[in-house]
């Protein structure tokens, strides 16, 4: 029970996803302001989410309806996964393990994965493109990080 919760709210998901939107918020507003602009109000973010959420999800027909459907939650499963490993071993040392800096390093690379699988499943030519250009981006970042 104990790591369901760590999972799903703190450090996990409902933590992990409030903060990057409020954080998302002052990058926004701060950008705004540099541009002599007012910006948005505080809770902008979370009302363009709650609109996404509401809409109809739609299916093309070439798509393969499952990794079209599946790969943004797979996605989303291992950037959960990355902030519940990460905020358990900032929050108590003894959480950690030997390996679990590389482990979160791989599982950030899961949602560029994510997003090619999706633009790949849609059956959309342009997708197709597009997932071409992030696999390119993902090699020419990753590549010298490693190295």
């Amino acid at each position: 029970m104990k790591l369901i919760f760590y999972f799903l709210v703190f450090p996990g998901f409902l933590f992990a996803a409030v903060a990057g939107l409020i954080i998302g918020w002052v990058d926004r507003k701060l950008t705004a302001r540099l541009q002599w602009r007012v910006g948005p109000p505080w809770y902008q973010n979370f009302a363009d989410i709650l609109k996404l959420l509401s809409k109809e999800v739609i299916v093309p027909v070439e798509a393969q309806r499952a990794v079209f459907l599946f790969s943004p939650l797979f996605g989303l499963g291992a950037v959960t996964i990355v902030s519940t490993i990460l905020g358990l071993a900032n929050w108590n040392y003894n959480w950690g393990f030997v390996g679990d800096l590389i482990v979160a390093w791989y599982f950030l690379i899961i949602p560029n994965l994510a997003l090619i699988l999706g633009a790949s499943a849609s059956g959309n030519p342009l997708a197709g493109i597009g997932a071409s250009r992030e696999m390119k981006l993902l090699l020419s970042y990753e590549l010298p990080f490693i190295i």
